[in-house]
């Protein structure tokens, strides 16, 4: 039974045993799952059809199918405020990255404990990505800075302003909805892209180019 206001979710994934798994982690959290499905066409039909406020998904499935990464994206066309996490095996930066373009709110890798999918379903609806502590709105010369740094996205700069400002791979995957494992995904992809070794090169990097809120910004010095 869903509650007045509470929130629901559709799961989908290739494998019956994965949602037999997950459906009562999700339950447990006061989110009523209102919908399984084993493919990406038929997830799609559910999103049509109850339009929830969360969407957990694989990323493979069936050779007909498009893939979980191109439901989250579809899903996110038809129902505008939906939240999608990615689970999967796939821990490259390719994927990881793919699914957070294409509307992904956290992706959590399906080795990773438990509490790290509690964790992220219970950080859905507190933070927006910008929105965390004394941050209140997007980061300070975020939308130029896109063109100035060499080739970072738009998360990979948000991560590298947290790291400069000094918050610790656990608290960026609180406040960014993810796993410590994408973080670390992330800042590898920071550190190669900027020929830096460390986080305390990376931020003194930031700092140079304005990244942070203030110039008298505490740059991390935890290597």
């Amino acid at each position: 039974m869903i509650r007045d206001g509470g929130r629901t979710a559709v799961l989908v994934d290739h494998h019956p045993l994965w949602l037999a798994a997950v459906e009562p982690i999700v339950q447990e959290l006061d989110v009523a799952v209102v919908g399984t499905a084993t493919s990406s066409k038929k997830g799609l039909a559910l999103l049509e059809e109850f339009r929830p406020d969360i969407l957990l998904t694989g990323i493979m499935m069936s050779r007909d199918e498009f893939d979980g990464i191109e439901l989250v994206r579809q899903g996110k066309e038809i129902v505008p405020s939906l939240r999608p996490i990615v689970l999967s095996l796939y821990d490259d930066t390719e994927h990881i990255d793919a699914a957070l373009a294409a509307g992904a709110v956290a992706y959590v890798i399906k080795t990773a404990h438990p509490d790290d999918l509690r964790s992220a379903i219970r950080q859905l609806f507190v933070h927006s990505v910008y929105l965390s502590g004394k941050h209140t709105a997007e980061p300070p010369r975020l939308q130029s800075l896109t063109a100035d740094a060499p080739d970072l996205t738009r998360r990979e700069l948000e991560i590298l302003r947290l790291v400069a400002e000094g918050h610790s791979n656990a608290q960026l995957a609180r406040m960014l909805w993810v796993t410590e494992q994408t973080v670390k995904f992330h800042l590898s992809n920071v550190y190669r892209k900027l020929q830096v070794a460390n986080r305390t090169e990376a931020s003194r990097w930031a700092q140079l180019n304005g990244l942070l809120a203030t110039p008298t910004q505490q740059v991390a010095s935890v290597a």
